[in-house]
């Protein structure tokens, strides 16, 4: 990994690899900025960006084993503004051509994205994400709403399909997040502090950076060629200093809002390992975990993205999963889960080989990227 930092590809980079619940390696490189280059720390804080829909679906979780939700109940139950339903016809050539809803979206469908909501980016071309843009939902949410606001705002729009009938990337698990804090009637981020971080010890991990942190804070860069970052060529785009994570916000964004650092991610993914439970704490059921990583898309649907390439891949409640092994991976690779965050912050586990892998880096975009498929392949070649 330290050859991609020696090539300016990413600017630093941090590896962990377990057997089961132990670290077998542990690894760090570069810098927490290219200006000074500082060393990176083994404490640095990371923007985890979609990796905090993983915690987000945890916590959900949490509550549907407390039976206080059913995965096929309709999400109108909880956000009354989704009942009425609207979905873009076929053909349609504009966000007024539109169908009633079929069915109502549930709770299953926005925990494996197949609901039909969007996200304003995958294709930007597409009318739903075109209709997303002219309403003011960008790529990320806006951080002077709340959960409330902007899931009621989601639910003002049309779906780019019937529910339950395809996957899209979107913001569901932002109204995902939005539905924790209506049925505990407390802020999400403090339902997170009080059901997960605090019982596993995740101290670092939260929305935002307070002044105490700041020099943890590792700045973000974007590749100099974005289409091809391989080239090298670093350019800062969230400088620590002055980063737009050091103030709290009125968004908790469910979707991709936290920052953690390897050793607070590191317990929550023993726990996600061990079935739900980590040194005596148990979040999930062993079968609630089961889910996360099994198919619960409806038959035929996979998972696409326009721009990056996922071969065979279902979705689970919170993590994609592989049908069959990437190039150069073994077939001990198939069934492994993951997810990762924009900013090069991928982890993945491996029940068939009992390896789960983390590769960490602040390069936006920096998901699906090539630095983290070599780190997985050389993990299976001697380990898988």
């Amino acid at each position: 990994m330290q050859s991609w930092v020696d090539r300016e590809v990413i600017p630093c980079c941090a590896t962990v690899i377990l057997e089961g619940t132990r670290v077998v390696d542990s690894h760090t490189c570069g810098y927490m900025d290219l200006e000074s280059r500082r060393p990176l720390r083994s404490d640095a804080i990371y923007r985890m960006f979609s990796n905090t829909k993983i915690v987000t679906s945890v916590a959900a979780l949490i509550l549907f084993d407390e039976g206080r939700f059913g995965l096929d109940e309709p999400l109108a139950d909880f956000i009354p503004s989704f009942a009425q339903m609207q979905v873009l016809k076929a053909d349609a050539t504009s966000a007024e051509d539109v169908e009633p809803a079929r069915s109502p979206i549930t709770m299953r469908q926005l925990l494996s994205h197949s609901a039909g909501l969007s996200y304003g980016f995958m294709e930007p071309d597409s009318l739903i994400d075109k209709t997303y843009t002219a309403n003011g939902i960008g790529t990320v949410p806006n951080a002077k709403r709340t959960l409330a606001e902007l899931s009621d705002l989601l639910a003002a729009m049309p779906l780019a399909y019937q529910p339950g009938t395809g996957w899209r990337y979107s913001f569901a698990t932002d109204v995902v997040a939005r539905v924790v804090e209506v049925l505990a009637n407390q802020p999400f981020d403090e339902f997170l502090r009080a059901r997960i971080f605090e019982p596993l010890g995740m101290v670092d991990t939260d929305f935002y950076v307070p002044a105490e942190k700041q020099e943890r804070l590792i700045t973000e860069y974007v590749s100099a060629d974005v289409m091809r970052p391989r080239n090298g060529g670093l350019i800062k785009t969230d400088d620590a200093a002055t980063s737009f994570y050091l103030k709290q916000r009125p968004m908790r964004s469910g979707g991709g809002g936290l920052l953690s650092t390897v050793a607070d991610y590191l317990a929550f993914l023993r726990m996600i390992i061990n079935g739900g439970e980590w040194q005596g704490v148990r979040l999930l059921r062993p079968e609630t975990v089961e889910m996360m990583h099994s198919n619960q898309l409806g038959p035929g649907i996979k998972v696409r993205f326009p721009f990056w390439h996922m071969r065979d891949t279902v979705f689970g409640l919170g993590f994609a999963v592989k049908q069959s092994p990437a190039r150069g991976e073994p077939d001990s690779a198939i069934d492994e889960y993951h997810w990762g965050g924009m900013a090069g912050t991928h982890t993945w586990i491996s029940p068939r080989a009992g390896v789960t892998g983390m590769c960490m880096t602040q390069l936006n975009p920096g998901f699906w990227q090539r630095f983290s498929h070599d780190f997985k392949r050389m993990v299976y070649e001697r380990l898988g």
